[in-house]
């Protein structure tokens, strides 16, 4: 995989996080920096282990779906960055002002926002991707757009957040088609 297409994916994939980093940066009242690094690399490590998880499942499923494991990747890419626009359209964002963000409420918005990059780690075993570097590359990704989120979130508040969620999906759309054609064309 090229460098420009895993980058593309790392942001797409990161969009959540960073959306729910600006939101929580916009009431968060620890100390900033204190909550930047605990919201980043909460959402930073779960970015990088859920593909992880994806691909050790897809690489034992490769054998029995080796002929068609180009359109599930491109299904996977597509359902997940559909997802992301549909939920960037909910009314029923959390706006959250003034409450202070709990470790178990942070450890579920660190499995929610990621839950998507476990399909792309399935993609990748698919797609016969080694997945060590791209999940490091995707967690330091959500890790930094996390931390400067929280920052963000105070200037901006919840207004961007579906902007950002949106973006994300359309990126993901967009890779899933570059995998299609690319496997198409060969």
């Amino acid at each position: 995989m090229d460098f420009l297409s895993l980058l593309l994916i790392a942001l797409g994939l990161s969009m959540d996080a960073f959306a729910v980093s600006v939101t929580e940066g916009f009431s968060i009242h620890e100390k900033k920096f204190r909550g930047s690094l605990r919201i980043g690399l909460c959402f930073g490590i779960f970015q990088a282990a859920m593909p992880i998880l994806g691909w050790m499942a897809g690489v034992t499923l490769i054998q029995w779906i080796s002929a068609f494991d180009h359109w599930i990747a491109f299904g996977l890419l597509a359902f997940v960055g559909i997802r992301m626009i549909r939920e960037s359209y909910s009314k029923n964002k959390k706006d959250v002002k003034g409450e202070k963000l709990g470790n178990l409420e942070l450890l579920m918005l660190g499995i929610a926002t990621s839950i998507d990059a476990l399909a792309v780690g399935l993609s990748f075993a698919f797609l016969k991707v080694q997945i060590i570097w791209p999940s490091v590359f995707i967690g330091l990704v959500t890790f930094t757009l996390s931390f400067l989120g929280v920052f963000l979130g105070q200037k901006i508040g919840n207004h961007a957040q579906g902007h950002l969620e949106r973006i994300g999906g359309i990126i993901l759309i967009a890779i899933g088609l570059k995998i299609l054609a690319e496997h198409l064309l060969a």
